[in-house]
């Protein structure tokens, strides 16, 4: 990057009360010296469009969709949440996604959809899971979406701000399941459906709600008209009327009919509705539920079912065992036990009788009615046994062709031995893209089936199944199934007395912390593991968690606690002759002596790293180590070694299309060419950085990114701009809590201040780092104050502080 044309900004005059002002720091101008950081509009994902297919043979709901049109049509008193409620099966999805689709060009940001199941037999979704999703929709990559349920609500609402999107949230149960989704935004529109008044929303959210009644007896028999038609010819009007009162003039029930009418042309609607009178009047014998609605649904689910084949009624029955919220055709085939072949003409058979619906290629639900109603029948009509079974079989099927999957997305990650399936066909996967795609679309019923597992009696399946998704799940920083399925496992495994998989729990939880930056709980968790691991004498075990002790103190910046971890387990691991774990442990080992001020350790340990990551093509950490290796070589005055180490890490980031490491990295290159003497060229590897780091939402390291900014402008002589850089990074890590960043941004803002002409400015940010160094006892961390101390006495001209 050059020098840009035109006028150079004005410099700003900085008080020394904005040095813990954050108000005042964001406030900050986001352009310096033509680096536009956070500015371009190029950097937004493209709009979601999550909206499912519009609804077929939908008939009138003129009044509904014109007050829905009414509510959002005032831009002076518009309307941002609409509640439509109503009984269940009167049609208010379709009313929803009706709507939504003949409005969607309104909301040219995007339309965001979730099924909040609030009525499913199972599990309802919670908001956490949804924000998570909807997140990744709107562009923050997994491994940035935070942990904390606050955190990443807050992010939520910030990347709806000044959008304009439609949220389509359908099924909630309650007003707590929805509050957390509402944007903070009057931009954006959100319709919310439920069989429940969620009088809440009205009278806090300030929510307009619209009541659907059941059709009209006119629209109830052009709803059936409209499907039959094409089908059968002659059908008695009288007769069309007295079917749509027998299924209560509901849609879902209508169409239900309608399809079964349109599958017998020539049987006589008179006989299909005396079916369905006998239908009635054997459900009025069964069941004493005063529910005139429910009880005209369930009749025409049932007179339905008992028109299916044998084959297709089993299935149906036995899709109400299957634990996740949509199914797979090959988990189908594990459910029935039979090749996936067999399972494909009774789906179709389901799907034409409107019992099952398929929303994607080989991927199909039920309607929360329907699902509850096959768990009814298959309780009734599959033995305790066969029940059992089949659920097992969809088990173990999840969990061998999750383990498959995980061979080829990380086959590093492997560390749990499972006993051959039994009676099943796992999935095969033909490389890393098509198992992480797997994992995308069916980590809803992973976790679902882990917690079946833990219910169903197979506490063995669940910490497995638990332990395999730790994996998946750390590298896509996808805490609530993380947190959830690592609790169950750990439940499972202990209900087992099964200590190997108590400690496999244990330490996924302690990762999981670790992850979500709560270390006190992580230290907690994986000392546990330690414990059980010696005591039962699980000698790889026990290293992996002396290396995450390792781990802690590195983030603790307690360099000699991690020094001796470090050492310990790289000797556990030697003995062991795992060289993958010892390649690792060098290079953790090399951080660490790179920390300590040690930097020719630190080059030695990392080559022997490198041959091994590189033998093994364990790409990932041989890019970790290429990071560690040109800071070391750095710090040793061998710029032009570092500058090919960090370039030939950067190669591996852009080829594994990683946009974590990437930004991390581009930082370390922007240093390396600060040392050569090419600052302009840093100020665009910083750029990059900050903006990718501002989209991954890790506050932390776009932070650092901000501060090799400053640096950059300090040591091309434009200290003013140097100076709000740092500003702006001192105040996000001021409050990350972060002693460490803190202390070295202070002390680089100080030295711009100096650079600047404003000597007596830089004086408390001077002496708040040294306050900060004082908690470490680190020769790096002495070495910065001995620069501050060097720089304030005018002894020298004080370089860059620090990493």
């Amino acid at each position: 990057m050059g020098e840009r044309d035109g006028q150079e900004p004005s410099p700003r005059h900085v008080n020394r009360s904005e040095l813990h002002s954050l108000a005042e720091v964001v406030q900050a101008r986001d352009v310096y010296g033509g680096v536009h950081f956070h500015g371009d509009g190029a950097e937004r994902e493209p709009p979601p469009r999550q909206l499912p297919g519009d609804v077929r043979g939908f008939v009138n709901r003129i009044a509904e969709l014109h007050a829905l049109d009414r509510m959002t049509a005032d831009e002076d008193a518009r309307v941002t949440l609409s509640v439509i409620t109503g009984t269940a099966g009167v049609g208010k999805t379709s009313l929803a996604l009706r709507w939504a689709h003949r409005a969607r060009h309104r909301f040219p940001d995007g339309q965001l959809y979730a099924n909040l199941r609030g009525y499913d037999p199972g599990e309802p979704t919670r908001p956490e899971v949804v924000l998570d999703r909807f997140l990744r929709a709107l562009g923050v990559p997994p491994a940035a979406v935070p942990a904390d349920p606050e955190d990443r609500e807050a992010l939520y609402r910030s990347r709806l701000a000044d959008r304009r999107v439609l949220l389509v949230l359908d099924n909630a149960a309650t007003a707590r399941q929805v509050r957390p989704l509402l944007p903070g935004s009057d931009t954006c529109l959100t319709i919310v459906t439920s069989r429940s008044m969620l009088s809440g929303l009205v009278t806090r959210d300030g929510g307009r709600r619209l009541t659907l009644p059941m059709l009209t007896e006119d629209d109830a028999v052009a709803l059936l008209h409209g499907v039959t038609a094409d089908h059968r010819a002659g059908d008695d009007p009288a007769e069309l009327v007295e079917l749509a009162r027998l299924c209560a003039r509901l849609p879902l029930a209508l169409r239900i009919a309608a399809e079964r009418a349109a599958s017998r042309p020539f049987m006589p609607l008179g006989d299909l509705i005396q079916d369905l009178r006998d239908e009635s009047a054997l459900w009025d014998a069964l069941t004493a539920e005063d529910d005139e609605e429910a009880d005209a649904v369930r009749t025409v689910f049932a007179w339905s079912y008992r028109g299916l084949g044998t084959t297709a009624a089993r299935l149906f029955r036995l899709l109400g065992l299957h634990p996740g919220p949509d199914v797979s055709v090959p988990a189908a085939a594990a459910l029935a036990g039979v090749p996936a072949a067999e399972v494909r003409q009774p789906l179709d058979a389901l799907v034409t009788a409107h019992l099952v619906e398929q929303h994607a290629p080989a991927r199909y639900h039920l309607h929360d009615l329907l699902r509850a109603y096959a768990v009814d029948q298959v309780r009734q009509f599959e033995g305790e046994e066969d029940r059992r079974h089949a659920l097992r079989r969809v088990l173990e099927w999840y969990l061998h062709s999750a383990d498959a999957a995980l061979a080829q997305s990380l086959p590093f990650n492997r560390t749990v031995a499972l006993d051959p399936p039994a009676g099943v066909v796992p999935l095969a996967f033909a490389g890393p893209a098509e198992a992480d795609a797997w994992f995308d679309v069916e980590r809803d019923n992973l976790v679902a089936a882990t917690r079946t597992a833990a219910e169903a009696d197979a506490p063995r399946v669940a910490w497995q199944l638990a332990a395999i998704l730790r994996s998946v799940f750390m590298h896509r920083n996808a805490f609530d199934g993380w947190f959830t399925t690592a609790r169950i496992g750990l439940a499972a495994a202990r209900s087992l007395g099964d200590r190997r998989g108590e400690a496999e729990a244990l330490e996924s939880l302690g990762k999981a912390h670790f992850q979500a930056r709560q270390l006190d709980e992580a230290a907690e968790h994986h000392r546990a593991a330690l414990a059980i691991r010696r005591d039962i004498g699980d000698a790889h075990g026990t290293a992996v968690s002396v290396n995450a002790l390792g781990l802690l103190g590195l983030r603790h910046r307690r360099l000699t606690d991690a020094l001796a971890h470090f050492t310990d387990a790289l000797a556990r691991f030697e003995r062991l002759g795992n060289r993958r774990w010892q390649a690792l442990l060098l290079s953790n080992l090399a951080e660490t002596r790179y920390e300590l001020g040690e930097p020719a350790r630190a080059v030695e340990l990392l080559e022997r790293a490198l041959v091994v990551q590189r033998e093994i093509a364990d790409r990932g950490q041989e890019g970790n180590s290429l990071l560690f290796l040109s800071m070391a070589l750095r710090e040793l005055g061998r710029i032009g070694e570092a500058e090919a180490a960090i370039e030939r890490a950067l190669a591996i980031a852009e080829d594994a299309g990683s946009p974590v490491w990437l930004a991390h990295w581009l930082v370390e290159q922007a240093r390396v060419l600060r040392a050569s003497g090419r600052p302009a060229e840093a100020l665009e590897a910083v750029h990059r950085a900050a903006t990718i780091q501002r989209r991954l939402g890790d506050r932390s390291r776009e932070a650092m990114a901000l501060d090799g900014a400053g640096e950059a402008y300090r040591e091309w002589g434009r200290a003013e701009e140097a100076v709000a850089f740092h500003l702006r990074a001192a105040a996000t890590h001021r409050g990350l809590g972060d002693a460490w960043q803190l202390a070295v941004t202070l002390a680089n803002l100080a030295a711009a201040l100096v650079g600047a002409g404003r000597p007596e400015e830089a004086e408390p940010p001077r002496r708040e780092a040294r306050d900060l160094l004082a908690r470490f006892d680190d020769a790096r961390a002495a070495a910065v104050r001995d620069r501050i101390d060097a720089a304030g006495d005018g002894r020298l001209n004080p370089g860059p502080a620090g990493d």
